[in-house]
């Protein structure tokens, strides 16, 4: 009985331990943010901001179009998301369910897709976005998950495979074709994968850079990330409205990581992913 609970007890300090280790940066640049800039600059450095800065927050939505900006990325991520989760769904629905010709190379072929890097895609996706006219505007920021992406496909096929064949049959007996199945059946069953879907996927939109600088060039239509860094000149003697800047632009992914929390742990857990 010691044993055990000198073990729970190590493992629950061990736990403690690194929460605060990993909470560390983030304290940090909340203190930061909190600061006046000769606290920002002194050395040796001052951790507890004081006298609070709580103006330096009204201050950087005075420095730029903030709301703008925010708003350009709630569109972008708010379409991304919704894309990613139908169409990644239902192209995982058909390799996991339906039959047809070359199902499985055809699956190998998206897998392969995935060591593709990004970064290469970019001057294709220009090139193409440039002859259709969508340069400059926030279309080919989101289009492309409506285009199915692979790594959607992986996560929602494997949570497709765990469902069991009764309900399906079942459906089939009731007179369900496979879309009524997909929408009444594996839709309902794998929230907790959509979940994990639309988290990744709004993570990854709301923080892109390299996509935005590309296609975008007005000012206008920037999204949070290249707002902050194209005003990097006026941070200059202000470098803490930078910092306070950058903790904003994290607040949303935190929020929605709380939200889903409960559901993006399931997801993960049954698609293999830890």
């Amino acid at each position: 009985m010691k044993w055990n609970r000198w073990r729970d007890v190590t493992g629950y300090a061990v736990m403690i331990l690194s929460s605060l280790v990993m909470l560390t940066p983030f304290l940090t640049t909340l203190f930061n943010s909190l600061k006046s800039y000769a606290q920002y600059t002194k050395v040796p450095p001052e951790w507890i901001p004081s006298p609070v800065q709580w103006s330096n927050y009204a201050e950087v939505w005075k420095m730029g179009p903030f709301g703008q900006y925010t708003l350009n990325s709630v569109i972008i991520t708010v379409l991304s998301v919704v894309g990613a989760l139908i169409s990644c769904s239902m192209v995982a629905f058909a390799f996991a369910r339906l039959k047809f010709p070359l199902k499985n190379t055809l699956f190998l072929v998206v897998l392969g897709t995935m060591m593709i890097p990004p970064v290469v895609l970019i001057i294709p996706q220009f090139v193409i976005f440039k002859s259709l006219h969508m340069l400059d505007t926030l279309t080919p920021l989101w289009i492309i998950e409506w285009l199915a992406q692979p790594f959607g496909i992986f996560l929602m096929r494997q949570a497709f495979l765990g469902i069991p064949r009764d309900y399906e049959e079942s459906a089939r007996l009731d007179g369900c074709n496979p879309f009524q199945i997909y929408v009444r059946i594996f839709m309902p069953m794998c929230k907790p994968t959509f979940a994990t879907l639309a988290v990744f996927t709004f993570m990854t939109k709301w923080n892109e850079i390299l996509s935005p600088a590309i296609f975008l060039t007005s000012k206008e239509n920037f999204t949070l990330p290249i707002g902050i860094l194209s005003m990097s000149g006026q941070w200059s003697g202000n470098e803490q409205y930078m910092v306070a800047a950058a903790l904003m632009s994290l607040i949303p992914i935190l929020l929605v990581f709380l939200f889903a929390e409960k559901y993006f742990v399931q997801g993960s857990n049954s698609a293999g992913i830890k």
